[in-house]
C-alpha cells in the first residue's frame, strides 16, 4: 500500500512542475522512492475532483485526503475481486467433485465466466439400462408360423445350397436370442455344475414344442453331409467361445472366428435339434473327435457329454457307440480322468442303459454301420475296469459292476455260427487270454469265462489256443481249471467236443516235450488235461451205451409188434368172451 501511495504522490508533483514551469526549491518537498522495488506503470491522471492548492508555494491539506480516498476505492475493488475469485473457486470445486461420480461426463465440470461469474454445464442423463431377457422369455417370442415361412423362403432361394440354408437357419435363431446376454446364459458354469439329467435339456427345454417340431422336420430333409459340416461348424463355434472364457494360452494360435456370447444360445439350440433328429451325424464325426487334439481334453468333456446326450435322445445305439468309442478310452490307462470326470462319464452310460427297453434295443443293434457298438478292445477295457486288483478298487468300481453285464451282452451279441461272429470270437480270445494270465483273481475268472465262450463260437479258436498255449501258460491253466471245475455247465455249451479232445492231446504232447517239464504250471496243466480227457472218455462210453440201448429197445419193439400181428384175433376174441 505504501508503494502505491508514493507512486501516486510522485506522479502528482511531476505533473505540477510541468504545468507551472516554476523552479521552486525542491528541498521543500522531496519525492520518496523505493529503488529496489519495481515500479508500476504510470497511473492515469487524477480525477477532476482531485485539486491541489499551493498557497505560499506549498500544497493544500486536500492532497492526502484525496489520495486516501482513491486508495480506499482501490482496496474496495480489490476486495470485491478477491471475493469473486473465491466464489468461483468454490463453485469450480463443487462441480469437479460432482464430475467424479460420473466418469462418462468428465467434460461437464463447471467453468468461470468473465467478471467472476460462474457457469455450470448441465450433466448428461445416464442411458437407461436394457431390461434383462432370459432364454425362456426370448424363446417364447418365437412364432412357429413365422419360422415356417422363413424356412420355405430360404429353401426356395438357396435350393441347391443346403450349407447356406443351414447357416440362415442358425441366423434366424441368432436374432431370436440376440437380447439374451452372456450373464443370462453362463453356459460354461452351467455345464460344469449340472448333472447329465439336467444337462440334456439345456437349452432346448425352453423352446416351444411347435417351434421344435417345425425345425426338426425341416432338418430331416437335409443331407447327412450338409449336417455333418453344420454340426462341426457349431462345435467349433462353441469351442471358440470356450477359449475366450479360459484365455488364450501362450504360444497357441487364436481362433480366427469367434462367436459372440449372445449367439451361443442359438448355436446350442440348433445343434441340439440337429443331433436329436439325425444322430448318425455323430458317428460320422467320431474319427475327427477321437483323433483331433482340438476336440480332446478334460475342459471339453462337458461339451462332448452334452452332444452325446442329445444324440441319445434320438437313438440309444448311437449314444452307446459314442460313449464306448470316445469316452470309455478316457477311463483306462495311467492318464485316467479325475473323479469328477469319471462320474460325468458314468452318469451318461447309466442314463443310456436305464432307458426304457434299452437292453433289447442295444442288443438288436449291436452292429452299426459295420462297426460293433462294443468292439473286442472296448470289452477288454470294461473287463479291466470292472475287475481290478483289490488294492485298485475305487468308489466307481461298484457302478461299473452294475453296467458291465449289459455292456458285455452287447459285446458278444450276434448270430451264432455266422462268419462275423466267428471273427469276433477270435478277436476277443486274444484279449481274454492276456487278461486271464495277469494274476488278478476276479479278472482271471471273468476272462476265462469269456475265453471258453469264444471256444463255443468258433472251432478255429481251439487251433488258436493251441498256438498260444506255451506262451500263455498261466492263462491256459486258469481256463483248464475252470473247465474241469465247471464241466457240467460248460460241456453242454459245445456243439461237439471233438476239437477240445484233440487240443488237450496236443497240450499233453507239448508238456512232455517242454524243456522244463517239472515246471509247476506244466504239472498243473497236465493234471487238468488228464482230468478233462477222462471225463470226455466216460462221456463217449456212456454215449455208445445209450446208443446200443436205444437200438435194442427199438429192435424189441419191432419184434413184439410182429408177434402181436401174428396172433389169431379170433382166438383172442373167444378168450375174452369166455371171461
Amino acid at each position: 500500500m505504501m508503494d502505491e501511495n508514493s507512486a501516486l504522490i510522485e506522479q502528482i508533483l511531476r505533473e505540477d512542475e510541468n504545468e507551472n514551469g516554476k523552479g521552486e526549491d525542491v528541498s521543500e518537498w522531496q519525492t520518496v522512492s523505493y529503488s529496489k522495488r519495481n515500479r508500476k506503470p504510470s497511473k492515469p491522471p487524477p480525477p477532476e475532483g482531485f485539486s491541489v492548492d499551493r498557497p505560499n508555494g506549498g500544497f493544500s491539506s486536500d492532497v492526502f485526503s484525496s489520495i486516501e480516498k482513491h486508495s480506499e476505492d482501490r482496496r474496495r475493488r480489490a476486495a470485491e475481486a478477491a471475493a469473486a475469485l473465491a466464489a468461483a473457486a468454490v463453485a469450480s470445486s463443487a462441480v469437479a467433485n460432482g464430475s467424479k461420480s460420473d466418469k462418462d461426463d468428465d467434460s461437464d465440470s463447471g467453468g468461470t465466466a468473465e467478471n467472476g461469474a460462474v457457469e455450470v454445464k448441465k450433466v448428461k442423463p445416464k442411458k437407461p439400462k436394457k431390461p434383462k431377457v432370459t432364454v425362456a422369455e426370448a424363446a417364447s417370442k418365437i412364432d412357429a408360423g413365422d419360422l415356417s415361412a422363413f424356412l420355405i423362403d430360404i429353401t426356395s432361394t438357396y435350393e441347391t445350397q443346403q450349407d447356406i440354408q443351414l447357416m440362415r437357419f442358425a441366423d434366424y435363431f441368432g436374432r431370436a436370442f440376440a437380447s439374451v446376454s452372456a450373464a443370462q446364459f453362463p453356459w460354461v458354469k452351467i455345464f460344469k455344475e449340472s448333472t447329465v439329467l439336467k444337462l440334456v435339456d439345456i437349452p432346448l427345454s425352453n423352446v416351444p414344442e411347435d417351434v421344435y417340431k417345425t425345425s426338426v422336420d425341416w432338418l430331416n430333409r437335409k443331407s447327412l453331409d450338409a449336417l455333418v459340416s453344420f454340426v462341426l461348424w457349431s462345435l467349433d463355434s462353441i469351442l471358440a467361445d470356450l477359449a475366450t472364457h479360459q484365455g488364450v494360452s501362450k504360444g497357441s494360435k487364436k481362433v480366427a472366428q469367434q462367436a459372440s456370447s449372445k449367439s451361443l444360445v442359438a448355436i446350442f439350440v440348433v445343434l441340439a435339434m440337429a443331433l436329436r433328429r439325425k444322430p448318425d451325424v455323430l458317428i460320422n464325426l467320431a474319427p475327427t473327435i477321437r483323433e483331433n487334439a482340438k476336440y480332446q481334453g478334460q475342459d471339453k468333456l462337458p461339451i462332448t457329454v452334452w452332444m452325446i446326450a442329445q444324440a441319445t435322445q434320438g437313438d440309444l445305439a448311437v449314444g452307446l457307440y459314442m460313449w464306448v468309442h470316445i469316452l470309455l478310452p478316457m477311463l483306462s490307462g495311467k492318464s485316467s480322468c479325475n473323479p469328477q470326470s469319471r462320474d460325468l462319464i458314468l452318469q451318461l452310460v447309466e442314463r443310456i442303459i436305464s432307458s426304457p427297453k434299452a437292453r433289447s434295443i442295444l442288443v438288436n443293434n449291436a452292429v452299426r454301420k459295420g462297426d460293433r457298438l462294443v468292439p473286442p478292445s472296448s470289452l477288454d477295457i470294461l473287463m479291466r475296469i470292472t475287475f481290478p486288483a483289490p488294492s485298485a478298487r475305487v468308489k466307481a468300481t461298484e457302478r461299473f459292476e452294475a453296467i458291465y453285464p449289459t455292456l458285455k451282452e452287447v459285446a458278444v451279441a450276434g448270430s451264432p455260427g455266422s462268419k462275423a461272429m466267428k471273427q469276433v470270437a477270435q478277436q476277443i480270445l486274444n484279449h481274454a487270454i492276456k487278461a486271464a494270465g495277469e494274476g488278478v483273481p476276479e479278472l482271471s475268472n471273468e476272462a476265462s469265462d469269456i475265453f471258453i465262450w469264444c471256444l463255443t463260437q468258433n472251432p478255429e479258436c481251439y487251433k488258436q489256443w493251441d498256438v498260444l498255449y506255451l506262451n500263455n501258460l498261466e492263462a491256459s491253466v486258469a481256463v483248464l481249471r475252470k473247465l474241469a471245475n465247471e464241466w457240467k455247465e460248460h460241456s453242454v455249451q459245445h456243439s461237439t467236443l471233438d476239437p477240445l479232445r484233440e487240443t488237450l492231446k496236443s497240450f499233453r504232447e507239448k508238456n512232455e516235450k517242454a524243456e522244463d517239464a517239472a515246471h509247476a504250471l506244466l504239472k498243473e496243466a497236465e493234471k487238468y488235461c488228464k482230468l478233462i480227457l477222462g471225463r470226455l472218455s466216460k462221456g463217449h462210453g456212456c454215449l455208445k451205451g445209450m446208443l446200443f440201448a436205444s437200438i435194442a429197445i427199438a429192435a424189441g419193439a419191432a419184434v413184439m409188434s410182429q408177434n402181436v400181428q401174428s396172433l389169431d384175433l379170433d382166438k383172442l376174441s373167444a378168450m375174452f368172451n369166455l371171461s
